[in-house]
């Protein structure tokens, strides 16, 4: 009986013993089973925010790519590309530098080989028009009336050339000045009103209505190219429009975009000149009679000027006159 007794008991203290142990063990296993668990999501987490990090620096470099890219295709040559980022990138960048330095010599050499051209011709027609006068003003004789008709043709035909050459100066350097932006916030309808007054002389000597309205828009953009881009479009529609006739400016805009509609009392653009109107030097088919031949450089000043500040002109489909709108960007 002492030998059960003594059995049961150490049968109990053994049971007790693996029982403790077993929950110690247990215990342990449910504490490195959080451990872990916290690892995990801990090295979760890490590796997410590793991993946005790591998209955000690859991200940054590729964007500023894009832009440097859009910066060249809009002739914007005056901004180094210098893009820091990985082997690759910066590899993208120095060729994106490279193609921008070559872009500006061969802007540069075009400027100047039309200056030289320009001055090379200016110099003989002078004296072509010097001679000429001296022709008409009967200093070498007296002319007879065939003699006459033929001195007037040349006078005629050398103040077109010079017109032409002047144009082509001119063109040449609205092309190198609008990569010179000078930007501040302006209202559009008090710098539109500023236009109208400006040519208040042309648009009343054809009995013609100026009309501005719209919306109250200001954008950032550069006042004074802006202004002789809209004179241009505004003296374009004065010429052709028919007199006693109302030409219509508009501003209008969404969320990033302001618009200036200009809209005519004139034929329109034929549809077989519609693709060309801003190509410099392009005259349409539809002149207006008894009025100044155009050197068809304005609205290519026009698209110059505007594409500058990142937006862009078009020529409208409707009409019945030639509708022509400016859209540019709020936001810089």
């Amino acid at each position: 009986r002492d030998l059960d007794a003594l059995n049961t008991q150490i049968a109990q203290q053994a049971q007790f013993l693996i029982e403790t142990q077993n929950n110690a063990l247990a215990q342990r296993i449910e504490n490195a089973r959080k451990r872990v668990m916290r690892q995990v999501i801990a090295a979760s987490v890490l590796a997410v925010s590793l991993a946005l990090a790591f998209g955000v620096w690859l991200a940054r470099p590729f964007k500023r790519l894009q832009k440097a890219i859009v910066g060249l295709g809009e002739n914007r040559l005056d901004e180094p590309i210098d893009i820091r980022g990985p082997a690759d990138v910066r590899r993208v960048s120095q060729q994106l530098e490279w193609l921008r330095l070559r872009l500006t010599e061969l802007d540069a050499d075009k400027a100047r080989f039309l200056r030289h051209v320009s001055h090379e011709l200016k110099t003989p027609l002078a004296a072509l028009r010097e001679g000429v006068s001296l022709l008409e003003d009967g200093v070498t004789g007296a002319l007879n009336p065939a003699q006459r008709e033929v001195a007037q043709i040349l006078n005629q035909n050398t103040l077109a050339l010079q017109g032409q050459i002047e144009a082509l100066l001119r063109f040449n350097a609205a092309a190198f000045e609008a990569r010179e932006l000078h930007r501040q916030r302006t209202p559009l309808l008090p710098l539109i009103e500023e236009q109208i007054d400006g040519q208040r002389l042309q648009w009343q000597g054809q009995g013609l209505t100026v009309r501005a309205s719209g919306e109250p828009i200001s954008v950032t953009v550069d006042p004074v190219k802006l202004g002789t881009a809209i004179a241009n479009l505004l003296s374009n529609a004065i010429r052709f429009s028919a007199r006693g006739g109302t030409i219509a400016i508009e501003v209008s805009g969404t969320a990033d975009t302001a618009c200036i509609d200009i809209s005519d009392a004139g034929p329109g653009v034929a549809q077989g000149d519609r693709d060309r109107v801003f190509e410099p030097f392009f005259r349409g088919e539809r002149q207006p009679e008894h009025a100044v031949k155009g050197t068809g450089i304005g609205l290519s000043i026009v698209q110059e000027y505007i594409a500058a500040h990142g937006g862009r002109v078009t020529l409208l489909p409707d009409g019945p006159g030639a509708r022509f709108r400016i859209e540019l960007p709020r936001t810089v």
